[in-house]
């Protein structure tokens, strides 16, 4: 009966759907001859799904510039009526969900995302043709596939990437092909495509879920949670296609099993690329450690995670020659990455009950506690509350379980902020996180303080655990927390006016209170800010505490309560009003260290040599974060500004030497100004000569770093040429945390404790100012907290200077030597930007 029911269906769906179009037949070209637009490949699918009863196309979502996100279901007609119920039981498999668990058990879920990289093209426009390959009905063997397999694919992750790509492309392509890399068309402009509208890598924001298209795309995939998940992705015109499986090193938490089906579906990439005569390799660069990815995040969720890599990218255009003379042509890449997908999917289809299988026992050891080190954290509920519903917000997003503690008692585990065992007291209210949950291994991976590394090279970050990038007061114990109970929601109780205020007073701990600040500012409203800690009736406030005083604010006349009081019952900022002027300790309201807040007026530079992600994490917390204007610039054209214009001029990381020399920015700096320098920023103040900044303090210290660096040349002549690579590792830092030094009485200290913790991703290293304000030092190697650092940097690093400030004149430059905002998820960075911003130089 089942197989006349199938029959009948299908007849059936081939009376009210029909004939499939080819990608050439309704483009009106062949793929590979031209790149496609993304409302074209939007209105191919969508019609592919009008006469195809094995498709269901879903819009998830929208970019920042309005385009849309969609997915496609693919799969045979009997489970493409079943697609609620498919999803359900496989949810019932992770534990999320109620439900019949043993439903459709040889039935994998394979998930294909293309074009994570805008600039990397070729995927989506494989994206059209690996669609018709799974629904045309040529190909009896695909029919068999999609029987026990439902593909996911989504043709494109980065619309606002690739159209700025593809549209430039076909402004500047030959009619007649022309692969020479010098011609035009193969020299993209900056910022160029691969990065989305806030110039964000959202191949690096899978974990963070920091940016729009990731967190729509987040709740999609946690709805489905696939087995598979593939990865499309160009790399080096030269370079030949990597495939899976990766290359160390591996993170700890990565089962057998998922090296295992990694091997399998490589060893069947290879045999297709073998027949073909194509070039590849295998188990070289490509790791699966940061979790980040969109290779490791499915991992670390229980599927089989994979990046598949195929050699051009931007520069590759239609056709281009490589290296060894050879002209590689888009239909080329387009070949290669359709091969990979259908072999994804016919090996996921030939192992579909071991994958299903092989699924569930990984989350049915996740919700036991087996896997990973840790069987629970503790959050401190003595926490700022704003990093802690940040927090709560990022598990939500990740769909990890949380509890709070009902009792209170003494227990032992590592303290994050002492980096060792300690002895301590679970209090009732703390959040509880239990590792005996669905999602135990992405938790873990998030939460460890040190990650498991099988080898120091890497090509991102090694360090990221949430309790440093928030700086909570957290533990990682290996025992379990019994005694908990729900998280209580917090309610925020609307603040009335109090007419005989002589001021409302707030406080100054976190980026929530920089966008009150934001939003007082563009209101008209004039604050203040305390320079020292004071208390006023029977209150205590902390240095950076901010003050609106009726005295300031007399324009407002009888509005002033109500626009304060409306403005913070907005953000649900509390407020507290203050009846006199007159402290019990610390400096009156009216003195001159109560510090007027003159509204900061905004350049940020950009162009050819910022880069493109420093200046999009800078614009995206302007615009996202703070709210808060800004006028983006390139920074060649700084010297026909006006800069009396603006009091504020940010420089992101970037080479200013050459754009900056006809700028009269030592003057403007004098007269009041005030630069914030990020990262290689600092290379333009360090190598002028009239600024105090400098890579020594002093001779000695330039003498120990020579003396160390040529012992260490010495020790290492005759070392072999194969142990190169790993050799400079001692000089290397891809991204590690240390704990800082930080003078929180000065104004870009305040809001911290006597503490920082700083991602640091590379060597460069400056001295202390000799005259300036040293904020945040590194002191020596016991430092670094967490992650790779080279030993030989290690010691370099000792006695530095991270942040700092140089008064000049009137004015004064911020230097930070690490980036506070990096990706958006380093929260506890974001104060001290905005501490730069509204507070140093006032």
């Amino acid at each position: 009966m089942k197989y006349i029911a199938v029959f009948l269906l299908s007849f059936a769906a081939n009376l009210l759907f029909g004939q499939i179009p080819t990608p050439a037949n309704f483009l009106g070209y062949e793929l590979g001859e031209r790149f496609t637009r993304h409302s074209q490949v939007i209105s191919y699918f969508e019609e592919v799904a009008k006469q195809s009863g094995n498709v269901t196309m879903v819009n998830y979502g929208e970019t920042n510039e309005y385009r849309p996100l969609v997915v496609t279901y693919v799969t045979s007609l009997e489970n493409a009526t079943q697609l609620e119920a498919i999803q359900a039981a496989n949810l019932a498999r992770t534990g999320l969900n109620k439900g019949d668990s043993q439903a459709f058990n040889n039935l994998a879920i394979v998930w294909l995302s293309y074009n994570v990289h805008g600039n990397e093209a070729v995927s989506t426009e494989a994206a059209m043709q690996v669609l018709y390959e799974l629904t045309s009905g040529e190909t009896p063997q695909v029919d068999e596939w999609l029987k026990n397999t439902v593909v996911i694919i989504d043709p494109c992750i980065n619309p606002d990437g690739r159209d700025r790509y593809v549209n430039w492309y076909n402004q500047k392509a030959n009619t007649i092909l022309n692969p020479h890399p010098e011609s035009w068309e193969h020299d993209e402009p900056w910022p160029g495509g691969r990065v989305n509208h806030y110039l964000f890598d959202l191949n690096r924001d899978w974990a963070w879920a920091t940016q729009l298209e990731t967190r729509q795309r987040l709740k999609l995939y946690n709805q489905w949670l696939p087995h598979i998940h593939a990865d499309y992705h160009e790399q080096g015109v030269n370079s030949p296609y990597y495939f899976a499986p990766a290359a160390e090193p591996y993170h700890a938490v990565i089962t057998d099993w998922q090296r295992e089906l990694q091997n399998m579906i490589g060893k069947n990439n290879a045999r297709y690329f073998d027949e073909a005569g194509w070039l590849y390799f295998t188990r070289e660069r490509f790791d699966l450690l940061y979790p980040s990815y969109g290779d490791t995040y499915p991992m670390f969720n229980g599927a089989i995670g994979m990046t598949y890599e195929q050699g051009g990218s931007g520069r590759a255009g239609l056709g281009v020659l490589t290296e060894e003379g050879d002209t590689l042509t888009l239909k080329d890449r387009i070949s290669h990455h359709v091969t990979t997908s259908l072999s994804t999917i016919e090996i996921a289809s030939q192992n579909s009950e071991r994958v299903v299988q092989e699924f569930s026992d990984f989350y049915q050891q996740s919700q036991r506690g087996e896997l990973g080190t840790y069987q629970s954290f503790v959050v401190k509920t003595n926490n700022n509350p704003e990093k802690v519903m940040a927090l709560r917000s990022l598990l939500d997003t990740h769909l990890i379980q949380y509890e709070e503690s009902t009792t209170s008692r003494n227990l032992s585990g590592f303290s994050y902020r002492q980096n060792g065992d300690v002895s301590f007291q679970v209090e009732e209210g703390d959040l509880v996180i239990s590792a005996s949950q669905p999602k135990s291994v992405l938790l873990q991976t998030l939460f460890e303080p040190e990650a498991e590394l099988t080898d120091s090279i890497t090509y991102d970050i090694t360090a990221w655990a949430i309790p440093y990038a928030y700086d909570l007061d957290a533990y990682a114990l290996t025992t379990s927390i019994n005694a908990t109970q729900e998280f209580a929601k917090t309610s925020f109780t609307p603040q009335t006016t109090e007419e005989s205020a002589y001021a409302y007073v707030s406080k100054w701990n976190g980026v929530q209170d920089a966008r009150f600040l934001s939003q007082l500012i563009q209101h008209g409203i004039k604050v203040r800010y305390a320079t020292r800690d004071f208390s006023v009736e029977g209150q205590a406030f902390d240095a950076g505490t901010l003050i609106i005083t009726r005295a300031n604010n007399q324009a407002l006349g009888a509005q002033f309560d109500q626009k304060v009081v409306a403005l913070a019952n907005s953000l649900q900022q509390k407020v507290t009003p203050i009846q006199t002027g007159y402290v019990e300790s610390g400096f009156d309201v009216g003195s001159g260290e109560i510090r007027y807040i003159e509204p900061p007026k905004v350049l940020l530079a950009a162009g050819e040599d910022v880069s493109p992600y420093g200046l999009g994490e800078i614009w995206y917390f302007f615009e996202q974060e703070l709210q808060y204007p800004v006028s983006v610039i390139s920074a060649q054209k700084l010297e026909d500004i006006n800069l009396s214009d603006y009091n504020t001029l940010i420089l992101p990381s970037g080479q200013y030497q050459s754009v900056l020399e006809e700028v009269n920015l030592r003057n403007w700096i004098k007269n009041g100004g005030k630069v914030i320098a990020l990262e290689n920023a600092l290379s333009y103040f360090e190598k002028q000569g009239e600024y105090q900044l400098s890579e020594f303090g002093n001779d000695q210290e330039q003498e120990r770093i020579k003396r160390q660096k040529e012992d260490y040349q010495e020790q290492h002549q005759l070392a072999s040429y194969d142990e190169r690579e790993r050799r400079s590792m001692s000089n290397y830092i891809s991204g590690s945390i240390f704990k800082l030094r930080l003078d929180n009485t000065h104004p870009l200290g305040m809001g911290y404790p006597e503490h920082y913790f700083t991602l640091k991703r590379g060597s460069e290293r400056y001295g202390y100012l000799e005259e300036g304000w040293n904020v945040a030092t590194l002191a020596n190697q016991e430092s670094l907290i967490s992650g790779f650092a080279g030993a030989e940097v290690q010691k370099q690093l000792s006695n530095s200077l991270i942040f700092g400030v140089e008064e000049l004149g009137d004015g004064s430059i911020v230097y930070m030597a690490d980036n506070p905002l990096f990706r958006a998820f380093w929260q506890n960075g974001k104060l001290l930007f905005s501490n730069a911003l509204f507070l140093v130089g006032q």
